[in-house]
């Protein structure tokens, strides 16, 4: 096995001081390993606390890379990588601006931890599904996807983690919680 670099230890250090709301799961799961000579990916699933048996509310991935040598598209010797999905209801979905909403929870999210970073880049696409056939009886589903990544100024990725749950945590629909600040449930009604 090989010996990881110092800067991806402190990277990795970095990821297991970050803090996250009690709505979401992080797993480690298998980081690809083609990208970069260095990397971990972890996954989120962000669900209802009063209601742990229903679908998640939002999910997505986060992908620290790492090249010793740098990278000149990264500018840089880190790369963050991130994947976000969840549904929207269809007037929200149905907004022509909810892409332009979706990145400004990114570069929000990222200015409000103090995540110091270059070179952002993404995608945010809206998904429709409509059923026909036998499936026609399901309704017709809008879900927001947003694909971005951005290099970090450096090996401390403890913030930028964070920027990302709190970025999962608007997809889903969470208000945002100030430090110190324990939420309630949410309370769906029928």
């Amino acid at each position: 096995m090989r010996r990881l670099p110092e800067e991806f230890r402190e990277a990795l250090a970095g990821l297991r001081r970050a803090r996250h709301r009690q709505e979401i799961t992080l797993d480690e799961i298998p980081a690809p390993g083609r990208l970069a000579p260095f990397a971990v990916a972890l996954a989120a699933d962000v669900r209802d606390p009063a209601q742990p048996d229903a679908s998640e509310l939002a999910t997505g991935r986060f992908i620290l890379l790492h090249d010793p040598a740098g990278s000149p598209v990264w500018q840089g010797t880190f790369r963050v990588v991130t994947y976000i999905r969840a549904s929207l209801e269809a007037d929200v979905g149905n907004d022509p601006m909810v892409g332009a909403v979706a990145w400004t929870w990114l570069v929000e999210a990222l200015e409000n931890q103090s995540a110091r970073y270059s070179e952002a880049g993404g995608t945010a696409t809206r998904v429709l599904s409509e059923s026909f056939g036998g499936l026609g009886s399901r309704p017709d589903t809008i879900d927001i996807e947003l694909r971005a990544s951005w290099t970090p100024a450096g090996p401390d990725t403890t913030e930028h983690l964070e920027a990302w749950a709190d970025m999962v945590s608007a997809f889903a629909g969470l208000p945002p919680v100030p430090d110190g600040v324990t939420p309630l449930p949410r309370i769906r009604r029928n």
